[in-house]
Formats: structure tokens, C-alpha cells, sequence
């Protein structure tokens, strides 16, 4: 190999094994009768081509197993010989794994060895504009960021992959990037791919003019049999002339251009399905685009755009979930054929959960049918639904940096989403008093210590700390209970009022359900002896506040959907249901968003504030806690 070649091979060892074993085998030949790969000394390229593969464990691996046996006797000879080459490996090393140290402590791994992180670590969230951030998106944007700026004193990319105007709003253009500033993500440049619709046209008609791609107006249905059979378009054997002519159909958007793709002309029979001749360009006369208009009838694919916008940008490492796996081998393609700058891969699984499905299409069947109010509904798994539901943006970071970029697929309860987000609130959130409206039991209090006129008095707002603050909490001879509660009791028995002291009671009236009963205040009472603790309101000194308790179930009845499986038969028939109740004075003057703890309830997040609108009343979520839904 000539030096210019074995530059290139420098910076081509970063990727899976099926992208760099190419390379691996031409080190293997040129290294036959040769002790260095340049000279008779350790040169420049020797250290930077051995610390690329030192670099990445998995060639490293492969290199160590002597499948290739020169490769295997020149790594170890440069290792054994030469340790001074180690040093910079090491103190990369060493910086690295000092900054995810704590990540890793949290029990997820970051020690990925990324490449060539010393030349500097630009990353990229590429979403579609065609519906909002969900939870798998939160994972691909958070550790794109953390490996930009936490691990890596780097730069973080957005860029909104526009590239199919039939599917994509600015509505959901400008709610992603909203939601990312939610999440505490900060990128350092927001572009689109549609910025590079120029670019990517000229990259197209290159690749036609070199023979590596062709126009095909083979059907959708036989293109798509004839890829998952390893049969040759048709139309694969075209001339350059013709494609080029079609290719500028295309562009007029003509009838003989609309019939048309352009495909890529990279294997039939691949055993890598994503390497038979994917379609890079595609017409769409249509629908005016929400940035470009009617400019372009036809638009680049995913698979044309992603490696060379990303190369053209700078990106250095490309963050995707398993999924793009298989279009590994594909990227690389375009990079090679078109000598593009080397853009390193590392997949992570994706974050699925029991009884929840992210396909934005199904989402958006969903939102369309109204069977939930929008995409910020409570029940949905986007950014906006469960921060609706009471995540708060620190849980979430934490619980998806905790799970880390891991390739292993789990699919996760819903469980220890909401606990982690639990241990986030409990410490803060301010404790009030709630009790439902239907059949609620009137109390009579008697006795010597019961109050001759209703007071107030200041109380904790949380038990166990102080800088919560305090509330108004209103005592008179006039209560109400919840009937769960009241069924309960038995004639003289003592029982506690949470926040006052000891009653006794003396009379329950008869009937079902029960109206009214008569407790006799016992303060003295020891309130450790009593087995039933519960709360309760003051009809009188305070102005009861009308609310609005919401709980919501999974939307679907299926632990796993599969994409055979039809949505309408495992869509759950109940999902939401309200109960009306009274809470304490204080509630109104929550503001919404605000998470507060209904004592013996649970948590709640206020979705709207008292008065908001016009309406008298408070409207609160229930939070998951990780032990309920």
C-alpha cells in the first residue's frame, strides 16, 4: 500500500467488525514480508495505525486471536518493543475514565473506547420532524450529549432530518427542539438536512455518473420482493445516459420521473439485506416541504443523507440504536465510494417498556382518532405525555443515563422509571389533604377539648423538612371523612386524626353508605397505640377547594405489540378515570406543574391551577410511584 493508503486506513479502523475487516486484511498483505508498515523504524503511520486498532476493542480482540498472523506479529512486536507508543493510549485512557467514572458508578458502563477522541468528539441527535419526542428519542438525545459534554470536552450537533415533507410539520420541528431545552439539552448548532438538499443532489448525480447508482421504476411491492430474494432490477443495467435522463425527470417531477427512484448500486444478493441497492432518492411533487416549498419534487433518503451530512458537518461519532445495526456495512459504503471523512459508529439499544409502543405512526393513529387528547396526553410515552404525567427532568436524566449505551435489547416495567422519579420528589414535594367528594362521611366532634369556634393553625407542609414551608390547617367541630375510611370504624373505637390527635367513636350512623358519625376528641391519647390513621378536612374555617383527581392506565392490554399485531385489538378500553373531591385551602394557590403529595393518596401534579380559565376548581394528575400504574 502506498502512504496516502494506509492514511486512509488509519482513519477507517473505528467501526464494527464487518466495516474495518477490509482494512484489516489489506494490513495483513502488505505486512508479508515487512517487520514496520513504512520503513525500517517505527514511523508515524506504525503508531497511528496501531494505536487506531488498540483503540477499538473489538479489533483489538481480533487482531490478538492471529487470524492474520503478519497483523498479529507486527501488533505484538510494536507493543513489546516500542511501550513509549502506549503512553498516549493510556493518558486518553485515563482522562477518559476519570470523567464517566461517576456515570459508570451508577450502574451503567460508559468505557466504550470511542476513537480518536483526541482529535476532538462532535456528536448528533438526527430526529424526523414528523411527530414529537418520545422516550426512545430522550435516550439517543441525552447520551449524544453526555458523550459531547460530560464525558468529552466536545460539541453536540442538532440536526432535523427533514427530508419527507409528507410526514413533517414545523409544529413538530420547533416542539423537538423545545423538548430538548426541557431535558436540560443544550446543543451547540441546530441544523437541517434540508440545508444540504444542493449538496446531496450533486452527491446523487456523481454517484450516477460513476455507475454507482441507477434510476428504477420497478413497483414497490416487486422491488420489495425482489430485494428480500437477491434479484437484480430489471433496471439495474441501465446506461449512465438514461439514468441521468430520468434523474433530471425527476427533478421536473415528469411523469416518467415520478415513475422513478434512484437506487443505489451496491449489491443484489448481499446477505445483508440493507446492502441490496437501497433507494437514496425518491419523488414527492406533492407536498411543499415546510422549508424549501415547492423547490425540489423529489428528496433524498435517510440512507443517502445520513453518512454524508454527517461526514460534511464534522460529526465524529454517530450515537444510533441497534436498529441501524445492519446499515453499518451501508454507511461505510457511502463513505468509501464517495471519500468521504471517516464518521465512527457506536449502537445502543433502544428503551422499550411493557405495554407501551413508540411507532409514530401508531402514536399518531392515536392522537388522529382521539382516543387520547394529543401527543401531550398523560398516557403517551412522549417527552411532553410523561412530563404531563409528573416526571421531572433531573429522574429522567438520571434514569436514562443509569441504563447507559449498552447494546443488550431488555424490554423494562414502568416501575423503576417512576421510582427513580419518586426518590426525586419525595424530599420536596408539599403535603395536603384530599377527600373525595362522593359519599364523604360529615363528622360531629364533641367533647371537652373540642374547639367552641373554628381556628387555624400553622403545620408543616412536609414532615421531614422545614424548607418546604407551612400551611394553614383549620380545626373546628365540623369534619368530613372518606366512607373507605368510616366503614372501617367500630363503636369506641380509638382512632387517629392526622395532624390533631386522638378521637373516640362514639356513634356511626346506620345505613350504607354511611352519612354521619360522632367522634369524642381524646388528645392525650398515645396516637402510636391506634390502628387506623386517617386523614380529614374542617368543613369550617377554611374554604374548601373543588378538585379534580385523575388516574391513568397503560393504552394497551399487551405486554409486547408486534408489528403483525392490530392495534385496535389491544388497545385498553379504560385508560383514564376521575374522581371529584375536596381538598384543603391551601391547594388553591398551587401553580400548575407544581408535584404535591396527597397524603395516603399518593402524588399528584397539578395540570391545572385553581381559577385557571374561569374554573373554580384544581385539576390534579396522579404520579406512578413504581408500585401503582
Amino acid at each position: 500500500m502506498k502512504a496516502d493508503e494506509l492514511v486512509a486506513v488509519s482513519t477507517s479502523l473505528g467501526g464494527d467488525f464487518k466495516s474495518i475487516e477490509p482494512h484489516l486484511i489489506r494490513l495483513e498483505k502488505h505486512l508479508t514480508l515487512r517487520t514496520y508498515l513504512a520503513g525500517y523504524t517505527l514511523s508515524d503511520i506504525d503508531s497511528k495505525i496501531w494505536v487506531a486498532i488498540k483503540s477499538n476493542r473489538v479489533a483489538v480482540s481480533f487482531v490478538r486471536k492471529g487470524t492474520y498472523p503478519n497483523l498479529y506479529r507486527w501488533f505484538t512486536y510494536v507493543e513489546q518493543v516500542h511501550p513509549e507508543i502506549q503512553t498516549e493510549v493510556k493518558a486518553a485512557d485515563s482522562a477518559r475514565k476519570a470523567k464517566v467514572q461517576a456515570a459508570s458508578r451508577a450502574g451503567a458502563s460508559y468505557n466504550l473506547a470511542l476513537q480518536e477522541t483526541g482529535k476532538g468528539v462532535v456528536t448528533r441527535f438526527l430526529p424526523e420532524p414528523s411527530g414529537y419526542l418520545h422516550i426512545g428519542h430522550a435516550k439517543a438525545a441525552l447520551l449524544s450529549d453526555y458523550f459531547a459534554h460530560q464525558a468529552y470536552d466536545g460539541k453536540l450537533r442538532l440536526r432535523l432530518d427533514d427530508t419527507n415533507p409528507s410526514k413533517e410539520k414545523e409544529e413538530y420541528q420547533d416542539a423537538i427542539i423545545e423538548d430538548l431545552a426541557l431535558m436540560g439539552i443544550k446543543p451547540d448548532v441546530v441544523t437541517y438536512t434540508s440545508d444540504y438538499f444542493d449538496h446531496l443532489y450533486d452527491t446523487c448525480l456523481g454517484l450516477i455518473k460513476d455507475g454507482h447508482a441507477y434510476a428504477d421504476d420497478t413497483d414497490v411491492e416487486t422491488m420489495r420482493d425482489e430485494r428480500g430474494k437477491g434479484i437484480a432490477s430489471k433496471r439495474r443495467d441501465r446506461t449512465v445516459e438514461e439514468n441521468l435522463a430520468i434523474f433530471d425527470a425527476m427533478k421536473n417531477g415528469t411523469e416518467e420521473g415520478l415513475k422513478n427512484c434512484i437506487r443505489a448500486k451496491i449489491s443484489v444478493d448481499n446477505p445483508n439485506k440493507a446492502m441490496r441497492d437501497p433507494v437514496i432518492y425518491r419523488c414527492n411533487p406533492n407536498d411543499p416541504h415546510h422549508r424549501t416549498g415547492t423547490k425540489w419534487k423529489m428528496y433524498p433518503t435517510y440512507d443517502l443523507a445520513c453518512p454524508v451530512v454527517d461526514s460534511l458537518e464534522g460529526v465524529t461519532h454517530a450515537l444510533r440504536s441497534t436498529e441501524y445495526t445492519d446499515r453499518n456495512p451501508q454507511f461505510q459504503w457511502f463513505l468509501d465510494t464517495l471519500k468521504l471523512r471517516q464518521v465512527y459508529m457506536w449502537d445502543f439499544a433502544r428503551m422499550n417498556f411493557i405495554r407501551t409502543f413508540l411507532s409514530k405512526r401508531k402514536l399518531a393513529k392515536l392522537v388522529d382518532t382521539g382516543r387520547v387528547w394529543g401527543w401531550d396526553d398523560p398516557r403517551m410515552p412522549t417527552i411532553r405525555g410523561i412530563r404531563r404525567r409528573g416526571m421531572t427532568i433531573p429522574a429522567l436524566r438520571d434514569f436514562i443515563l443509569k441504563q447507559g449505551p449498552s447494546r443488550n435489547v431488555v424490554s423494562m416495567d414502568w416501575a423503576s422509571f417512576w421510582a427513580t422519579n419518586k426518590k426525586e420528589i419525595d424530599p420536596v414535594a408539599p403535603r395536603h389533604t384530599a377527600i373525595l367528594k362522593k359519599d364523604h362521611v360529615k363528622v360531629a366532634i364533641m367533647g371537652d377539648e373540642a374547639p367552641a369556634e373554628p381556628r387555624a393553625e400553622d403545620k408543616p407542609l412536609h414532615p421531614k423538612n422545614p424548607a418546604v414551608g407551612t400551611k394553614k390547617v383549620a380545626f373546628s367541630k365540623d369534619l368530613i371523612l372518606d366512607q373507605a375510611d368510616a366503614k372501617l370504624f367500630k363503636d369506641n373505637e380509638e382512632i387517629t386524626l392526622m395532624q390533631w390527635g386522638n378521637a373516640i367513636v362514639r356513634a356511626v350512623a346506620s345505613g350504607e353508605p354511611i352519612t354521619s358519625l360522632t367522634c369524642e376528641l381524646n388528645l392525650k391519647g398515645d396516637v402510636r397505640a391506634t390502628e387506623k390513621k386517617v386523614t380529614w378536612l374542617s368543613t369550617q374555617g377554611q374554604q374548601l377547594v373543588d378538585a379534580e383527581l385523575w388516574e391513568f392506565d397503560y393504552l394497551i392490554t399487551k405486554d409486547k405489540l408486534e408489528d403483525e399485531d392490530d392495534l385496535e385489538q389491544f388497545l385498553n378500553p379504560t385508560t383514564a378515570t376521575m374522581e371529584e373531591a375536596f381538598c384543603d385551602e391551601g391547594v388553591a394557590k398551587l401553580k400548575k406543574n407544581d408535584i404535591i403529595q396527597l397524603e395516603r393518596r399518593g402524588y399528584y401534579r397539578v395540570d391545572k391551577s385553581y381559577g385557571e380559565g374561569g374554573d373554580k376548581k384544581v385539576v390534579l394528575f396522579c404520579i406512578p410511584t413504581g408500585k401503582n400504574k
